[in-house]
């Protein structure tokens, strides 16, 4: 399986790779992981999720996206197709890992580069993206993208909201 790498403007999506470990471990044991289940207790925790977020590429053919800055290749969070075993259906998730990234509109960019490869070369039906109450930047995010909050959708917890992401014009093809 080779995975697909996408450019933006200022980004590079691209498969996980070992390398990533680092700068996801310091993201996911500290306190801005607590909206994806987090804060991870420790490196060997936070070993073992980013070992299903790579692992998820060799079981169903296609995954999430480690997003890095294109000028340097720092990765700074990740992005893109996901729907572990039990989702109710496919879900186009986002985090940003480096704090110093926050606010500068790269997941929306990743996030819109990962929604037109889902729509167009994974062929998806539908995405829906699954958002804790509480946190508000993927709220806006999801906003932002033209997502609509659907509340008849199956939820993986009773609490989350759900938002039905639109098929971009680029993947109408």
């Amino acid at each position: 399986m080779t995975a697909p790498v996408f450019h933006t403007d200022r980004l590079v999506l691209r498969a996980p790779q070992p390398s990533d470990v680092g700068p996801w471990t310091a993201f996911v044991t500290s306190e801005r992981a607590r909206f994806i289940g987090g804060p991870a207790e420790d490196a060997n925790r936070a070993w073992r999720i980013f070992a299903t977020i790579a692992g998820h590429w060799a079981l169903r053919g296609w995954g999430s996206f480690v997003f890095c800055d294109r000028a340097t290749g720092r990765p700074v969070g990740h992005c893109g197709p996901w729907q572990p075993e039990g989702w109710p259906e496919p879900e186009i998730a986002w985090c940003v890992w480096d704090p110093a990234a926050e606010g500068r509109g790269l997941a929306f960019e990743a996030a819109r580069a990962a929604i037109a490869h889902a729509f167009r070369d994974l062929r998806w039906p539908t995405a829906v993206s699954y958002v804790e109450p509480g946190n508000a930047r993927s709220i806006r995010l999801a906003g932002r993208l033209g997502a609509l909050r659907d509340e008849a959708a199956p939820r993986i917890a009773p609490g989350d909201l759900v938002f039905r992401h639109p098929r971009p014009a680029e993947a109408a093809a």
